[in-house]
């Protein structure tokens, strides 16, 4: 279903867009049409009503939401038929504008459905089938909408009867999704917006790094905005090229996306793995600057911008995967709802941007893809400082997936999310170092003072010493770390650290480290809990 609906949308926005490229019409009006209008008409709506979709999301159940926002996108395609066949274009960019606010009332459910019906473990996954799957929709939708321009020309009612075709198909797909109920029945509607956006806003800021996975995919929907229109423009004023060899270079992106979103759903093997997000991010800005080189042929461009999109679906899953999976399950549907009208700033940020840059100068095509290569590069310079572990992170997967195999046994018994005390018999830098490995939770370790204050801010080190004080410092710097809900590491000579953080009722998990050598698997294995270990052994 969510396939249709992508499809669906990419077909009217660049049909309309084709449309409007064909028309008789000055370069600068072509440009305000094309760069402006149409994607504001396509990103405003998620600002205006992602929040109501979350309050659907959580008050109602969200299959019941889905089936109600396919009823709406039926009447939307019988607008879109008509406009098209009057050849009105007004009509048109309503239908256009309409059919966003149906996907903006629909996106917090489409995202929260995800971790109700999957496992944590496969949530990575889950997320690399659904954005595949999309991509996918968005290369069939585009190339159709080219196609479909240059062959039914003066003719354009034929593509409006296949839209309406396609929402009675989503609408009959629809009532196969599995029942859920409401997440939070008792929630009130809030009419204004930006007050519930400000909130859903507090409520990420509890946790910086669900703030930062926000702001990363507001950057990702910004630079994917950016990259399509830029890719239409170079079409025409670089290349010269048809409507239809126009939809295969923006399908090259999708393909590449679609490919790397997969790719990285499977890679983050059982757990919501951002340190690909580093790979992404790098490898997005690298293929970006490739663009800006002159004499390219259209084979070139496409194989370049298909990487652009390759690594673009391994910067956009695991930060989808942390959007979905962190939030408190009655705050989902909100946080998500969130989420999503902010992703659309970044897209409404696009023509804004590129406006501007036509205004003060006018860059050609391949200048603008070089400063968004530059511009990505600064933005994941920043990220990093702000969120070192996820070197350490990226650092790991790799190793874990090359000559240092790790197997995990008992993930289940760590809380998903919530305080836990992890025990070690012992620990040292190299077992703390696999355990990072071997989840996605946020992990704060009780270090020696010279241990945390080299790698402090890898492991979120809390100082600790075998002094009577120097215990009672650490043991209210754990209490206090397990108070907001993180998982604290210690080891068995901690044992005093452990009872003084007891009152915190947190969950006592005991740890097996196994490190092996080069190609020799190392083993992570998560006990139950076993309670106070003030009374109970949390050995091996």
């Amino acid at each position: 279903m969510q396939f249709q609906g992508a499809f669906s949308d990419n077909l009217l926005k660049w049909l309309v867009t084709f449309l409007v490229l064909e028309m008789s019409i000055s370069a600068a009006e072509r440009d305000r049409l094309v760069v402006l209008v149409i994607p504001l008409l396509f990103s405003v709506p998620f600002l205006l009503f992602s929040m109501t979709g979350g309050y659907l999301a959580d008050r109602y159940s969200k299959r019941q939401v889905t089936i109600g926002t396919k009823e709406f996108e039926i009447g939307v395609a019988c607008l879109a038929l008509s406009g098209l066949a009057l050849n009105n274009l007004g009509i048109e960019c309503t239908a256009v504008f309409l059919l966003s606010v149906q996907a903006a009332l629909f996106g917090p459910s489409k995202y929260g459905l995800l971790p109700e019906l999957l496992p944590e473990k496969r949530l990575s996954w889950g997320n690399g089938i659904l954005e595949l799957g999309t991509f996918i929709a968005i290369i069939t939708g585009t190339m159709a909408a080219g196609v479909l321009a240059d062959r039914f020309r003066g003719r354009e009612y034929w593509p409006g009867m296949l839209l309406v075709s396609l929402g009675v198909m989503g609408l009959a797909i629809s009532a196969g999704i599995t029942r859920v109920p409401a997440a939070d029945p008792s929630r009130r509607f809030k009419w204004n917006p930006a007050v519930d956006l400000w909130e859903q806003i507090g409520r990420m800021r509890r946790d910086r790094l669900l703030l930062l996975a926000v702001v990363g995919n507001v950057f990702f929907w910004f630079l994917g905005a950016l990259v399509l229109i830029n890719t239409a423009l170079y079409a025409t004023d670089v290349l010269h090229i048809s409507e239809t060899k126009t939809s295969l270079l923006l399908a090259a992106i999708s393909i590449g996306i679609g490919v790397g979103s997969f790719a990285a759903g499977y890679l983050s093997a059982g757990k919501v793995e951002y340190g690909l997000v580093p790979v992404g991010a790098v490898g997005i800005a690298l293929m970006l600057v490739l663009l800006a080189r002159t004499g390219l042929a259209f084979a070139d461009v496409a194989w370049d911008l298909s990487w652009v999109g390759f690594f673009g679906g391994f910067f956009a899953v695991p930060l989808n995967a942390m959007i979905q999976h962190w939030p408190k399950p009655e705050e989902k549907g909100g946080i998500i709802a969130a989420a999503n009208l902010l992703s659309f700033v970044g897209i409404a940020l696009q023509p804004v941007a590129q406006y501007l840059l036509i205004f003060f100068g006018h860059p050609s095509p391949p200048r603008v893809f070089f400063l968004t290569g530059l511009l990505t590069l600064v933005a994941t310079a920043v990220a990093l400082m702000l969120q070192p572990d996820s070197l350490l992170r990226l650092a790991l997967w790799a190793a874990t997936h090359t000559a240092w195999p790790l197997r995990v046994e008992g993930r289940a018994n760590l809380p998903e999310r919530g305080p836990a005390m992890v025990v070690f018999p012992s620990m040292r830098l190299s077992e703390a170092i696999w355990l990072v490995a071997a989840t996605d939770r946020t992990l704060r370790f009780l270090l020696p003072p010279s241990s945390a204050r080299a790698f402090g801010k890898w492991l979120g080190g809390i100082p600790f010493d075998a002094s009577a004080e120097g215990m009672r410092e650490a043991g209210r710097a754990a209490a206090a770390a397990i108070e907001r809900g993180e998982v604290v590491c210690l080891p068995e000579e901690a044992r005093a650290i452990e009872a003084s953080a007891d009152g915190t009722k947190a969950p006592v998990i005991p740890v097996t480290i196994v490190v092996g050598g080069p190609f020799a698997r190392s083993l992570v294995r998560f006990g139950a809990d076993v309670g106070n270990s003030s009374n109970s052994s949390c050995g091996n």
